[in-house]
């Protein structure tokens, strides 16, 4: 009977019928009525145990988890159960989250008809990148008499992977695209650079740049005619991120490496969106990953995946060797964006 316990109610009622044998010791005709009390209550707790071990008491439980986690989101798990029994039920539900989410107060509390279904909502957020495992469902049964629960266990071991956050990369990535997001009264514009860029030949205007114009369309045309360029691409955009201890700072539940990682994986994709050629460099002590920079379509997946192993190190950065590897790696003029953190003014002038 190790998944028999007890209830509240139990122990009141039996805690009462206590107090009334002890105030039939004073009032004997009251004894009478206590002792008939307590076969009373003996009768319904055999009843009750009956319920709930009856064999065709069935509960069928699943739970439904996204194929990854967002790192730092909240990310939406659902629960159904289902009553199978002839027997309503009332449920205290008890699920095996991750180890690394250390909450050990979860509980939701449902009523199920016969047959009847139900779903359960609830949302996580990690801030820990790595694999988190879910245990069995546990339920808890109580019939309409309530004076013992079942413990019921649905076996639904499972594993998710925490992921950087694909949906913040997402939300970012359609605000790069999306023309209405700028400030009121503030137009965005295409700015023509003179680069090698060719974009097309139009017409000449007050204020375009007398450099740029085409003689030989010119000539054709009998119209001044000038060449328009646009911004270069295919630039090398790099994200370098320091994982060193300085790194392990907490704000808000993540560390400020996290967040690194979670703002070089945004800007990536909208790098890469853009025509841009993205790559990526971690460094403490020593050097991690090293991605250089490319436009592929797999490019954006190779820096996911790196970024989803990289762990900080309890060790300071090293700039210099910093220096020497991206001399090595990056052969070209590239933007540099470093994420690190400097703790003192000491720190940044060493």
């Amino acid at each position: 009977m190790k998944n028999l316990y007890l209830t509240n109610r139990f122990f009141w009622l039996f805690g009462a019928l206590a107090v009334f044998f002890v105030v039939s010791f004073w009032a004997p005709l009251l004894f009478p009525v206590a002792q008939g009390v307590f076969v009373l209550a003996l009768a319904l707790l055999v009843l009750d145990a009956a319920l709930l071990f009856n064999r065709r008491l069935a509960l069928r439980g699943e739970r439904f988890l996204p194929r990854i986690f967002n790192l730092g989101d909240a990310n939406s798990v659902r629960l159904e159960l289902e009553n199978r029994s002839r027997l309503p039920l009332s449920i205290t539900l008890i699920d095996e989250l991750p180890y690394q989410f250390q909450i050990r107060d979860f509980e939701k509390r449902l009523y199920l008809k016969p047959g009847e279904q139900q779903r359960v909502h609830y949302e996580l957020r990690p801030v820990e990148r790595g694999e988190y495992v879910f245990g069995a469902i546990n339920t808890f049964l109580a019939s309409v008499i309530g004076l013992l629960e079942r413990r019921y266990v649905i076996p639904q071991e499972m594993s998710v992977p925490v992921y950087p956050s694909i949906l913040q990369m997402k939300q970012l990535e359609l605000r790069a695209f999306d023309r209405t997001t700028h400030h009121k009264g503030i137009k965005k514009i295409r700015r023509i650079g003179h680069s090698y860029e060719f974009e097309q030949i139009k017409n000449y205007v007050r204020g375009d740049d007398y450099r740029s114009i085409n003689w030989k369309a010119s000539s054709r045309r009998n119209v001044l005619m000038v060449n328009q360029y646009e911004d270069e691409r295919a630039q090398q955009i790099y994200c370098v991120i320091d994982k060193s201890r300085a790194m392990r700072m907490p704000f808000e539940g993540l560390s400020l490496m996290d967040y690194a990682i979670n703002t070089s994986l945004v800007i990536s994709n909208i790098a890469l969106q853009k025509y841009d050629r993205a790559g990526l460099i971690t460094f403490s002590d020593k050097i991690g990953a090293t991605i250089k920079a490319d436009s592929k379509p797999t490019q954006l997946n190779k820096i996911l995946m790196a970024l989803y192993k990289e762990e900080e190190r309890p060790l300071e950065a090293n700039y210099e060797l910093l220096y020497y590897a991206a001399r090595k790696l990056i052969n070209g003029r590239s933007l540099i964006l470093l994420y690190t953190n400097f703790e003192s003014s000491y720190a940044l002038e060493r």
